[in-house]
C-alpha cells in the first residue's frame, strides 16, 4: 500500500475500491471508485481528507510508509460526508493531531455524525489562510457544491487545488492521473455520470464558483473521487467540461425512457424514435427495467429532449418510470424539449400524468401526449413518429439548426 508523490512532498494516501457498485444509495459506480486523501509534508505536515469508513487502515498504512502518523500535525476535513469522514474518528486517535480545520457549516456536521468530541477543531473562515511553512493554505467555501458544509484547499505555491467533490469522478484504477489513464472516453463519461447524477441542481451555484476558482493559479487539481488533473490543459479541460454542464444548453441528441407491460408502449417508443432520427436527432432508448436511473441521468448530459412513456397502471404509470421521473426532476434539468406517450386498457391517465411531470420540470412540450388504445394501430404509430418529429423540430431550433 504504497503512497504516490503527485508533487515535491505531496502525496496521494487514499484508497481504491474496485468493488463498489453503489455509490451513497442512490447511483449505480459500474467503474467502482476512490477515496482520495493526501499529506503534505512541510514544517507542520497535513493530512488533507480521510477516507470512508472502515477503510482508516489502508490510509493509515500508506501513511506511515511516508512518515509516522503521529507526526501529522495538521487534518483538513473539506467536507463532512462520510465518504470522505467516516475514517475521521479512528484516524484522530492515531495521530492525536494539533488542529483539525474545518469551514464555520463543518462544525455542525461534525458534532452531528461524532457528536461533542474533545478534538482541537477550529473553523476556518471564506478566504482564511494557514501557514504550513514553506506552504500557504487558503481556504475557499463551496457551499451546496454539493453540501452546505463543503470548501476547497488551495495551495498557491504549489498552484494546487484539493476540489473535494468537484471535478470527481467515480474511477477505481492504480492510476492516479487523468493523463494516465488508459480509457479516454470512460473517464468523461465518469465525469458526467458524476455531475448530472450529484452536482447538477447546483448548477448556479457551479456557474458562481467558477470564476472565482478561474481567479487563482491552478495547475493540478486534486479532487476526492478519481483521478487527478495536471497541467494547465488537463486544469483547463475539466473547468471546461463543468461549465458546459453547468450551462446546459440545448444539444440535439434525444434520450427516450420508458416502461411497458406488453410491448404496446415498447412499440410506440420505437416509433417516436424513428420520428426523432428521421428529422435529424440522434436518439438512445432505455428501457426502466434494464437502465438505472442514475444511468439515464448520464446520458441526459448530451441530449436536449426527453420523451417518456409508460401504459396507464392503476390511473398512473408503471412504478419504475415513475421512480424515474422523481429522481431527474430532483435534480432539476433545465433547457429540455419534453414529450409523452403510453398505451392503456380502460381509463388512460398515464400520458397525460407523464405530459405533467415532464411540464413541472420546465421542460417545453411541443405536443399533446399520443395514447394507444390495447395496441398501437398504424394511425398511433403514425402519430408518435410526429410526435418524435415534432420534438426533433423544436430542438433543432432551440439548438439553431433547424
Amino acid at each position: 500500500m504504497q503512497p504516490r508523490e503527485i508533487l515535491k512532498d505531496i502525496f496521494w494516501v487514499g484508497c481504491v475500491d474496485y468493488n463498489h457498485r453503489d455509490f451513497h444509495g442512490y447511483s449505480k459506480s459500474p467503474a467502482g471508485t476512490t477515496y482520495n486523501a493526501y499529506l503534505i509534508k512541510d514544517e507542520k505536515n497535513v493530512l488533507v481528507d480521510t477516507v470512508t469508513i472502515g477503510q482508516a487502515g489502508t490510509l493509515l498504512c500508506r501513511l506511515a510508509h511516508t512518515l509516522p502518523p503521529e507526526k501529522v500535525d495538521y487534518i483538513i476535513c473539506n467536507h463532512m460526508e462520510q465518504d470522505h469522514a467516516g475514517s475521521l474518528a479512528e484516524v484522530v486517535e492515531r495521530v492525536k493531531p494539533e488542529r483539525i480545520f474545518v469551514s464555520q457549516t463543518g462544525l455542525r456536521s461534525m458534532e452531528g455524525y461524532f457528536g461533542k468530541r474533545d478534538w482541537p477543531v477550529q473553523a476556518v473562515k471564506n478566504g482564511e489562510t494557514i501557514s504550513i511553512g514553506k506552504r500557504h493554505v487558503v481556504f475557499q467555501e463551496t457551499r451546496m457544491l454539493h453540501w452546505p458544509d463543503s470548501m476547497v484547499s488551495y495551495v498557491p505555491e504549489d498552484k494546487l487545488l484539493f476540489s473535494n467533490d468537484i471535478f470527481g469522478q467515480n474511477i477505481a484504477s492504480s492510476e492516479r492521473f487523468v493523463d494516465e489513464y488508459h480509457r479516454p472516453e470512460e473517464f468523461e463519461k465518469r465525469v458526467k455520470e458524476y455531475y448530472y447524477n450529484i452536482v447538477l441542481p447546483y448548477s448556479p451555484i457551479v456557474l458562481k464558483a467558477l470564476p472565482i476558482l478561474g481567479g487563482l493559479d491552478i495547475q493540478m487539481v486534486a479532487p476526492d473521487h478519481g483521478l487527478i488533473h495536471r497541467g494547465a490543459d488537463a486544469v483547463a479541460k475539466i473547468v471546461g467540461m463543468y461549465r458546459a454542464m453547468a450551462e446546459q444548453k440545448p444539444q440535439q441528441r434525444a434520450l427516450i425512457i420508458y416502461d411497458t407491460m406488453w410491448r404496446s408502449t415498447e412499440t410506440m417508443a420505437m416509433a417516436a424514435c424513428s420520428g426523432l432520427e428521421e428529422n435529424g436527432v440522434p436518439t438512445r432508448v432505455m428501457w426502466a427495467k434494464t437502465s438505472h436511473h442514475s444511468e439515464v441521468m448520464t446520458e441526459l448530459a448530451d441530449c436536449g429532449a426527453v420523451l417518456a412513456g409508460s401504459p396507464t397502471h392503476n390511473n398512473t404509470i408503471l412504478p419504475l418510470l415513475a421512480a424515474q421521473l422523481v429522481y431527474m426532476k430532483g435534480l432539476k434539468p433545465l433547457n429540455r424539449i419534453g414529450g409523452a406517450f403510453g398505451s392503456y386498457g380502460w381509463s388512460g391517465e398515464g400520458p397525460k400524468f407523464i405530459q405533467e411531470q415532464l411540464a413541472s420540470m420546465n421542460m417545453a412540450m411541443p405536443a399533446e401526449p399520443v395514447k394507444s388504445l390495447w395496441r398501437p394501430d398504424k394511425e398511433v404509430l403514425k402519430a408518435c413518429n410526429e410526435l418524435g418529429k415534432t420534438v426533433a423540430l423544436a430542438l433543432r431550433k432551440a439548438c439553431g439548426t433547424a
